[in-house]
């Protein structure tokens, strides 16, 4: 499974477990909620480490980029980078 998968199979998790969930939100108060975030995510059995987090959307955001006209210099100004860790808990709010 890659970044974006695990991510996914979590969300459904804490999505069926209140427990979870909170544990993943209260995670956002620590000094570094996204080390914070990875290490939970480790502890359920999710191995999603920071750099894999930081880098996913980098990469879906540079696949998308490349996608449009040819890529490069000249392809459109997207709205912006995906970031998988901001979505994650803004699909789980709702």
């Amino acid at each position: 499974m890659n970044t974006i998968e695990l991510l996914d199979a979590l969300q459904l998790k804490a999505k069926k477990d209140p427990e979870l969930r909170k544990a993943l939100f209260a995670t956002r108060s620590e000094k570094n909620p996204v080390d914070a975030f990875c290490k939970k995510c480790q502890e359920e059995g999710y191995p999603i480490y920071t750099m894999d987090l930081i880098q996913a959307g980098e990469e879906f955001y540079a696949s998308m980029r490349r996608s449009t006209n040819g890529g490069g210099e000249n392809s459109p100004k997207l709205e912006g980078e995906d970031d998988f860790y901001e979505l994650f808990f803004a699909t789980l709010e709702n």
